[in-house]
């Protein structure tokens, strides 16, 4: 089974890249980030007729998720608890059935977090990613196979990034931010990529702007996570990166797991 994480950057703007994609690519689960779109415009028929159900959590010009499954939904949750007061679409949960048993996977958009001098800003992406913690351990205690993929606008690591000082005042390179990605993964998580490769010069972004994309000046801030039950069957990971040379791509590109799941 395939599944790939993928900050589309406006799924209207590139429904074409996307619908390419998914053909060339055949994922079995995509998690969507950044659709900037409201449920009712999201271009579903396109995609369902590729063969894919649809679940959004949408927001009006920013934000939003989704995730596309050839898979049928048994469940379907949206927004991360712990917060009634945050209308952002970050977050949303699909669970499916396999002969493993469930499968759960999240689609989720961690918050930016800039300027760092912003206190609101950069204490609602710590708070967030506290909550998100919380609910994790609560998920864990299922004892299934959990994946949590999306766009965690954190760079873990200095290998992480090409030129790692020139993220030293971002939000995204903050101590506090890379402390609390390790408990989320230390919570029994592990980061799929890493798994296959400690290599540095692997991103999943690289910026619009100063030619980042030709100089190969990248950061890696997309991720999958996985449950104990999910790493047992994990097969693969692999960041699709050729997706970013394509005519209005994306500044992210998709990043694909396998697990040895079959529905059921």
């Amino acid at each position: 089974m395939k599944i790939v994480t993928w900050n589309i950057n406006g799924v209207r703007a590139r429904i074409g890249n996307l619908t390419h994609w998914l053909t060339e690519s055949a994922p079995d689960i995509v998690c969507l980030q950044e659709i900037k779109t409201v449920d009712d415009q999201f271009p579903r028929a396109e995609i369902e007729a590729l063969g894919y159900n649809v679940e959004t959590n949408g927001q009006k010009s920013f934000n939003g998720v989704a995730i596309l499954s050839k898979l049928p939904f048994d469940e379907v949750n949206r927004g991360l608890p712990g917060d009634d007061a945050d209308d952002h679409a970050r977050f949303i949960e699909g669970v499916f059935s396999t002969d493993q048993g469930a499968l759960r996977v999240v689609s989720l958009y961690l918050p930016n977090g800039n300027p760092i001098d912003d206190e609101r800003k950069f204490s609602y992406k710590l708070a967030w990613m506290a909550r998100l913690e919380r609910w994790a351990q609560e998920r864990l205690r299922l004892e299934e196979a959990l994946v949590l993929a999306g766009d965690y606008n954190v760079i873990p690591e200095p290998a992480d990034a090409r030129f790692p000082e020139n993220w030293l005042g971002d939000a995204l390179f903050q101590p506090q931010t890379r402390q609390a990605f390790r408990r989320l993964k230390n919570l029994g998580f592990t980061e799929a990529v890493r798994t296959v490769t400690d290599s540095a010069g692997v991103y999943t972004f690289w910026d619009y702007q100063a030619g980042a994309w030709q100089k190969n000046n990248g950061i890696r801030i997309d991720h999958l996570l996985l449950s104990p039950e999910a790493a047992n069957r994990f097969a693969s990971a692999s960041v699709e990166k050729h997706v970013r040379a394509w005519e209005k791509p994306s500044d992210h590109v998709p990043v694909a797991i396998e697990l040895s799941l079959q529905p059921a």
